[in-house]
Parts: structure tokens; C-alpha cells; sequence
């Protein structure tokens, strides 16, 4: 239950409302208690009547009068036990929205490193099978189970009251309950986690499996991604069999119990009578209570079960819940972003990797100039833009954004200053229109076409039946590689950031297009820093810097007719490309 402590900030912002249930509940059961008595005094007077102790009109007249209290009783019950569900079950339903919020905000906040260590249809399924159980513990759980400790409470030294012995051997069965209860629980705990572990494992599959649907397609992989889905559904399976066979002892024992109270009722009380210490009233009147007792006596067992996949669930959602961002979010003031970047002596390696990707590496980007890296594949280009967008933080050497440490600057006052466009574009499943309003909701629909036609990609959009309310697939998976880069772009530019970071983002379009696109974002960009990471010389040459990196050192710097008269790894690659564009 410990886990489960964690959910007492939500009990306690809904107290009201929960305190209302309780109240309600207790009424209701009361309510409920009241029908055995008047069922024993109705079975009293036929008795005297019976017995010519009172008249056949007096006798009817109570009948009918008990019978009114009966009825009325069991309709207010019913009428508090609506209420009742319409309190406490609705708080479940608000804790499972503010616990899911709170999880989806945590995972915003956590670095880059963490979502690389764990897989997305694990971090799904926390959020929503694991949230569930959770809210079956909020809602239900207490629900039912202050039902039963109403009935408990009022219920048990009642029929002491009436009948001391026979309440004693009636409830015999109880004790032996609680201890099988403390033991299959335990059991249930245990083979819960690994449940849930299962389903996490079996979301992360299938959601693999439905991203890279293109690639299983291409290498005709479709038999045994089955054989692979099949062998991990069936060891899932036999885990739920597992969980199922010990959840499956709870009912049979519960009525075999209960049944046995019946047996004790009518065997003992049948004595009693016979001995002429009871009536045959309050004979029914147990039978009565030994039934009101089935359903709450039955339903420990399920409430067991719900607590302790609860608070499995809520183990594996706390797992994450404390981890902490690597990112340290202090800021020392409100800072005004002009576009200054500046590195020196940085060193970065990657954590999930141990991959060293940048070395000792300083420069320094004024405001408003145009910078380009070249390198060759993983010589650290976009690792820079990842640390200028204080995606990573250095493990050595600092950065400064305005001559500022950029760890003293807001994460959100620097990202809002930032229209990035990453090597692999990235696109969700909505419009065009709303992806590209993504850089700037409350754009116009002139902005929105204007910086279109500046990303080239307006004639693109007006071929396609619905034109900008295109919905894409997911992924952008509708688009090709170029027009899905394009529109990144767009949504890049529309946002108007004092800084741009391009990752290579030309790489899917062909020269004529990019040389129009190049010559836009120039005048796009004038006065605002840009970063342009590439492996064409024909996308840097125009910068007013260009650094070329090797193994995450800078090996050369300068502009492109500076390079270009160098011998080294600038004047060759460029050489080289010229004579494939003359070929």
C-alpha cells in the first residue's frame, strides 16, 4: 500500500466530494439494514395470527404496514446507492484524469536520454492500462469496500444483540476468510507486476511493429513478425492463466463459506427454536443478513485483487515518476534572447553510447550571422544543434547563449527562441495546415500559405484533393521524404525565432528546389542566427561561416572562399560535388 500513498494529494483535493460518497454509502447500507427486522416482525404476526392472538384485520394491517416500510426502505437504499455511485465513482474518474496529466507532464519534462533507455509502448502503457488499475482502486475499491465495513460495523453487533450463540457460529467462518484472503494476496501482488510487465512489453512490439510496417513489408517479414507476436502473446497469456487461477479461488471459497453460514443458521437456530429461545422471524431475519453478508464477504476477495494490481500498477508509474530530469531548470533571470552562441572547450558523450562525440571544440556565432557545418557522418553536426537547444548539457566546456551560461537561461524562454528543423522530419496526424500553425498557432492563413511558398512546398499541397486540410498519416507517413521536409521548414520559419537550427533538412529535395529554398530562408533569416547543418557544399557556401568538423574537432573554419583556397577536407568534398552536378 505504500505505493499507493501517492494518490493521498488527489483524496485530499477531493475530500469534499469523497467525505459526501462516504456519508452517502453509510446511509444507504443503513437503509438496507432495516428490511430483515420488519421481514422477522411480518413473519411475527402471521405467527399470532396464527396463534388467534390477534384478528385477521389487524393483522393485515401491519402485514401491509411492514410491507410499506420494506419497500420504501429498499427504495431509499437504492435511491443513496445511485448517489453513492454518482460521487465516489466520478472522483475515480477525476484522479485518473489529474494522475494521467501528471504523468504526460513529467515525461515532457525528462531529457532526451531518458526516452532512450526506455521504449514508447512502455511509457503508453503507464499512462493508460497501468492509470486504469489505479483508478479501480480510486473509484470501486473504496466504494465497495466502505460498503462492506458499513455492513461490518452496524451489521455484526447487531445480531449479537438478537442472538448472541447463533451470531457466533453463523460468523465462524469469517476468520478462516481473512487468513486465505492475507495469503492469496500476497500471491496476487506478486503475479500482478509481472502481468503488467507483460502488457508493457506486448505494446512496445506491436507499436515497433505498426511504425516499421514499410521495412517488415519491404523484407517480407510479415511471418515471423506473427511468430514473434505469438510466442510473446502466449507468455503473456500463461501469466494472466497464472493470475486468473489464484483470482478464481476467491468465489468458490467465498460461497462455500457463506454457504456454511447458512447451514449453521438453519441448524442452530432450528435448535434454538425447538428449545424455545428464538423465533422462526428472526431464523429468516439471520438467513437475511447471512445473504447481506455474501456480496461484501465475497467481494474482499475481489477488492484484494484490485488493491494489489493497484498498487502494482502504481509501482511501475512511481518508477518513473521519480526520475528526475537531467536537465536542471534553474534560471537566474528573464533573459531576451538576441542569438549570440558561443562554445568553449566542449565535450560531449553520450550516455546510452559511451560515444564520444564532440572534443575540446570552441567558436563563437555572433547575432544575426548564418553558420554552416560540414563533416562526415558522426563527426558530431547535429549533436551541436542538440546542445544549443539544450537538448543534452555538456560533460565538459560551457555554452553561452548572450554571453550567458546556458544553463542559466529558462529552457522554455531559449526554446521559444529556437525554430528547429530536425534531420528526420518529423510530422503528426493532423492537417498540414495545423502542422504547419504548429511554429505559430494563431497564424493566418496568408502566413500560413506565404511561408509555404517560401519552404516551396505551397504547389505541393494546392495537388492534393483537400489541399491544407490534408490530414497526414502518421508520421507524415502521406507525404515523401522532401515535402515532409518542407513543411518542417514552414513550421520552422512561420514561428519567426531569433535562432534556426537546419539539420541537414535539404537532404530529400533536388538542387533546383533547394537553391530556392536556400535563397528564401536568406532572406528569411537576415538578422537572425542560423545554424545549417549539412552534407552538400552547395547548402553552405553562402553562410557567413562555415566550420568543418572531423571526429568532433574542428579541424578547419571560415568562409566559403577562405576554404575553398585551403587545401583540406572542404576544397575536396566541394570539388568533388561540383564535378558530380557538371556529370
Amino acid at each position: 500500500m505504500k505505493e499507493l500513498k501517492h494518490l493521498n494529494k488527489y483524496f485530499k483535493k477531493y475530500w469534499l466530494k469523497l467525505f459526501l460518497g462516504i456519508i452517502i454509502t453509510i446511509v444507504a447500507r443503513l437503509f438496507q439494514l432495516i428490511m430483515p427486522s420488519y421481514v422477522n416482525k411480518s413473519i411475527s404476526v402471521v405467527e399470532r395470527f396464527l396463534n388467534a392472538e390477534i384478528a385477521k384485520t389487524e393483522a393485515q394491517d401491519l402485514l401491509l404496514q411492514f410491507i410499506l416500510i420494506i419497500v420504501g426502505a429498499a427504495l431509499l437504499s437504492g435511491f443513496f446507492t445511485f448517489l453513492m455511485r454518482q460521487t465516489i465513482i466520478n472522483i475515480s474518474r477525476y484522479i485518473e484524469y489529474d494522475l494521467k496529466n501528471e504523468i504526460f507532464d513529467h515525461y515532457q519534462k525528462l531529457s532526451l536520454n531518458f526516452y532512450k533507455k526506455n521504449r514508447t509502448g512502455d511509457l503508453m502503457n503507464r499512462i493508460s492500462e497501468d492509470v486504469n488499475e489505479v483508478r479501480m482502486y480510486a473509484g470501486p475499491a473504496i466504494m465497495y469496500g466502505i460498503q462492506t465495513l458499513t455492513l461490518f460495523a452496524f451489521l455484526i453487533p447487531l445480531m449479537f444483540i438478537k442472538a448472541p450463540t447463533l451470531a457466533a457460529y453463523t460468523l465462524l467462518p469469517l476468520p478462516i476468510l481473512s487468513v486465505l484472503i492475507y495469503q492469496i494476496s500476497k500471491v496476487i501482488h506478486k503475479r500482478s507486476t509481472i502481468v503488467q510487465q507483460y502488457l508493457s512489453t506486448l505494446s512496445t512490439f506491436t507499436q515497433e511493429v505498426f511504425s516499421g510496417v514499410s521495412v517488415i513489408k519491404a523484407y517480407a517479414l510479415e511471418p515471423q513478425t506473427n511468430e514473434d507476436l505469438t510466442c510473446l502473446a502466449n507468455e503473456g497469456k500463461n501469466k494472466s492463466i497464472s493470475l486468473a487461477k489464484v483470482n478464481a479461488w476467491f468465489f468458490p471459497l467465498m460461497i462455500l463459506l457463506i454457504g456454511i453460514s447458512n447451514i449453521l443458521v438453519i441448524y442452530i437456530g432450528g435448535k434454538q427454536y425447538l428449545a424455545g429461545e428464538i423465533s422462526v422471524g428472526l431464523i429468516a431475519e439471520f438467513i437475511l443478513y447471512v445473504n447481506m453478508l455474501t456480496w461484501p464477504v465475497a467481494i474482499v476477495g475481489w477488492l484484494t485483487s484490485i488493491v494489489q494490481r493497484a498498487a502494482a500498477s502504481q509501482e511501475r508509474i512511481n518508477e518513473f515518476l521519480r526520475e528526475a530530469s537531467e536537465l536542471d531548470n534553474t534560471p537566474t533571470h528573464k533573459h531576451d534572447i538576441k542569438g549570440k552562441i558561443e562554445f568553449k572547450n566542449v565535450g560531449f558523450t553520450y550516455e546510452d553510447t559511451n560515444i564520444t562525440a564532440l572534443t575540446d571544440l570552441s567558436f563563437t556565432i555572433n547575432t544575426g550571422e548564418t553558420t554552416a557545418i560540414i563533416g562526415k557522418t558522426g563527426s558530431g553536426k547535429s549533436t551541436i544543434l542538440d546542445l544549443v537547444a539544450r537538448l543534452y548539457d555538456t560533460t565538459s566546456g560551457e555554452i553561452l547563449i548572450d554571453d550567458e551560461p546556458i544553463k542559466h537561461i529558462d529552457l522554455t524562454d531559449l526554446r521559444e527562441s529556437i525554430g528547429a528543423v530536425p534531420q528526420d522530419a518529423f510530422l503528426f496526424s493532423d492537417s498540414i495546415r495545423n502542422n504547419i500553425k504548429f511554429g505559430k498557432e494563431n497564424a493566418t492563413e496568408e502566413e500560413i500559405i506565404a511561408i509555404a511558398k517560401d519552404a516551396v512546398v505551397h504547389e505541393n499541397i494546392m495537388g492534393f484533393s483537400k489541399k491544407y486540410d490534408t490530414v497526414l498519416g502518421e508520421r507524415g507517413i502521406t507525404l515523401s521524404g522532401g515535402q515532409k521536409q518542407r513543411v518542417s521548414i514552414a513550421r520552422a520559419l512561420i514561428k519567426k525565432p531569433q535562432i534556426y537550427l537546419f539539420d541537414d533538412c535539404l537532404s530529400a529535395v533536388d538542387t533546383e528546389t533547394e537553391e530556392e529554398i536556400l535563397s528564401n530562408l536568406k532572406k528569411a533569416s537576415k538578422n537572425k542566427t542560423t545554424l545549417i547543418v549539412s552534407h552538400r557544399v552547395s547548402s553552405a557556401k553562402n553562410a557567413d561561416k562555415i566550420l568543418v568538423l572531423e571526429d568532433g574537432r574542428l579541424i578547419q573554419q571560415g568562409t566559403h572562399d577562405e576554404l575553398n583556397i585551403t587545401d583540406g577536407y572542404y576544397k575536396e568534398l566541394y570539388t568533388k560535388q561540383l564535378s558530380e552536378k557538371e556529370n
